[in-house]
């Protein structure tokens, strides 16, 4: 029997209890709206399509009740392939190295001094996977194809030895709730783990003189808060020397906001498109016309950024999820409210600045 034979065995089956409404294709399966025929029983529907040799998400609320149908998956590969692990070996390498360089170590004429980048490395590395963890939990628990975390190496002389991490998501997105909770996941569990490591990494660092012709790194609210904390006598011309760990975690918190802004396929854009629906375009579009200014006139990082996102996604548009005109949840709003806050924390209007 073929997948399309399957489902459509599923359908008749479910229409025996219940009048179905429409139906539509979603990705490699089928979305069926339908009500239950009056005078039966609550759940017959699920006893209709009980056993079935398929993949079945109910949804239900507001009066209004849909099912998503598709052929079960069943893979005959490893799911942790040669290309994560060599790709997750070579990050690995290039962190240690950003971290070593970052510590005054030449590894090119002292290669062994490589595994000085380890504090470094092992808290960047922690932030990523963490985060791509966050999305790939998620994922899995709504049923959703995706992969493990692809890491991404970037050698010497990119400054933190890595462009990130990614998992792929190979399935459709269920629903509101799914898109949601899986762009919401990654953010705010990198987030938990960029604070503290920024925290301890100021714990680690010194106060030095600031010296004119070098970089700065950026204040997020969180940032300033943590110094004040951290160093309430810090004097004007005085500024700290971020240890490696410390570098670890703002970078982790720049990568959070980043991934937040509302657009296209970015986390910003899935938490945005389930709470706004077809609205998320025209916030996104909003977004990239203000980065024109911010890039002008506060970093020219922001034209990079928004320029590399059309590159790869090309629309700031989200792509269609099943029932995302419907009424929000009290939990849905709360998860959004949480996104927008840790976004307001972590933002960086000049990320990078010279004395």
């Amino acid at each position: 029997m073929t997948a399309s034979a399957k489902i459509e065995d599923g359908i008749q089956s479910l229409s025996r209890v219940a009048i179905i409404d429409r139906r539509g294709k979603l990705g490699d399966g089928e979305v069926v709206f339908y009500h239950l025929i009056d005078g039966t029983e609550k759940g017959a529907d699920r006893a209709a399509l009980e056993g079935l040799d398929l993949d079945i998400n109910y949804h239900h609320g507001n009066g209004r009740s849909y099912v998503i149908l598709r052929e079960r998956i069943r893979r005959t590969y490893p799911r942790l392939s040669r290309a994560h692990v060599l790709l997750f070996l070579a990050t690995v390498l290039t962190t240690l190295a950003a971290g070593a360089i970052l510590n005054g170590h030449n590894i090119f004429k002292e290669p062994w001094t490589i595994i000085q980048g380890w504090p470094f490395s092992l808290t960047l590395m922690a932030i990523l996977g963490i985060h791509e963890s966050g999305h790939y939990i998620f994922a899995r628990r709504h049923r959703v194809d995706v992969s493990l975390p692809y890491f991404i190496p970037a050698p010497p002389p990119i400054i933190i030895g890595t462009f990130g991490a990614f998992i792929k998501m190979r399935g459709p997105i269920p629903s509101r709730l799914a898109l949601l909770e899986i762009g919401a996941a990654g953010p705010i569990a990198g987030f938990l783990v960029a604070v503290p490591a920024l925290i301890y990494g100021l714990h680690l660092s010194t106060v030095v003189e600031i010296e004119a012709g070098g970089f700065f790194l950026g204040d997020s609210l969180l940032m300033k808060a943590a110094t004040a904390l951290m160093f309430p006598g810090l004097e004007a011309g005085e500024d700290i020397l971020l240890h490696s760990v410390g570098f670890a975690g703002w970078i982790g918190l720049l990568v959070t906001m980043l991934n937040l802004l509302p657009m296209a396929q970015l986390d910003g854009g899935h938490i945005a498109y389930a709470l706004l629906g077809d609205r998320q375009e025209w916030l996104g579009r909003a977004i990239l016309v203000a980065l024109i200014p911010m890039g002008i006139f506060l970093s020219p990082n922001w034209l990079f950024w928004g320029f590399l996102i059309l590159i790869l996604m090309r629309t700031v548009k989200h792509p269609p999820v099943p029932d995302v005109n419907r009424p929000l949840t009290a939990y849905e709003l709360i998860i959004g409210l949480v996104c927008l806050f840790v976004f307001i924390l972590c933002f960086i209007p000049v990320p990078l600045k010279m004395s």
